[in-house]
């Protein structure tokens, strides 16, 4: 067992060595959320079609996802996929940066999850607002982008921070697969260190942490407030919202 005197300097030494890997956890990060976010589009969509069929395969992905664990998705994909992929394409992608694997991961996982956001969303506009505006002559299309878009879109943002910030964290994980990202460097700094200064490190990388989601946080609140101004509703705060998230883990990121 360690002995040695807690150094608070540390801390604040660890933190540029730390922060020059943060791209690596932000890219990560980023891509799942974007391509996550199509995925979660297309899931909602499936879900409020028409199609019991469509609607039946999409309730079945978010609930496989949702029941299962971050970590064992992550090494699902990450020793998986490449099986799977050579038994059908003999491709390798044992070659692939180990990023790849993380990025495919938590899309899958945001997609399921904000899927439902997304639906929810949706379903809490007045279907009124849109057959009136089909009946005045606007395509559906249209309907939905020039009447139904913008509220959804308010009424989403706040669990869509919430699931930003909460997939933001999952994200750490990552390093079990060997990606050197923000937590992998502080595992890399612990282990050339002979197991000493675990404790530093890591209080180190929760205020980077801290930082990002003050600031993923403020930028849900301005957005929100840009959106409120642009379709006249009033939506929950964000930033109440996320806390609220927070605190009951309702995100993405409960299974793991």
């Amino acid at each position: 067992m360690e002995t040695r005197v807690f150094d608070f300097g540390l801390i604040v030494q660890f933190l540029p060595d730390l922060l020059s890997y943060l791209d690596v956890t932000l890219l990560v990060a980023g891509l799942s959320i974007v391509i996550g976010s199509l995925l979660g589009a297309l899931l909602a969509w499936a879900n409020l079609s028409g199609s019991r069929v469509l609607r039946a395969c999409s309730l079945a992905y978010v609930y496989v996802m949702r029941c299962t664990p971050s970590i064992v998705l992550l090494f699902i994909v990450f020793y998986g996929a490449p099986k799977l992929v050579f038994a059908l394409f003999d491709y390798d992608m044992n070659a692939m940066h180990r990023a790849v694997f993380a990025v495919v991961t938590f899309t899958l996982l945001f997609g399921a999850y904000i899927s439902e956001v997304f639906r929810a969303a949706y379903t809490a506009v007045p279907r009124g607002q849109y057959e009136a505006a089909v009946s005045a002559g606007l395509s559906p299309w249209q309907a939905f982008c020039h009447v139904m878009l913008g509220q959804a879109a308010l009424i989403a943002l706040p669990n869509f921070g919430n699931s930003t910030i909460n997939l933001l964290k999952e994200a750490s994980l990552a390093y079990t697969i060997g990606l050197i990202d923000l937590i992998g460097r502080g595992n890399l700094i612990i282990a050339q260190n002979y197991g000493a200064y675990g404790v530093e490190v890591y209080l180190s990388a929760m205020l980077i942490y801290w930082g990002l989601v003050l600031l993923i946080e403020q930028g849900f609140a301005w957005a929100e407030h840009r959106l409120d101004q642009g379709t006249g509703l009033r939506a929950p705060s964000a930033s109440k919202t996320m806390r609220n998230g927070l605190k009951g883990g309702d995100a993405v990121g409960t299974g793991s």
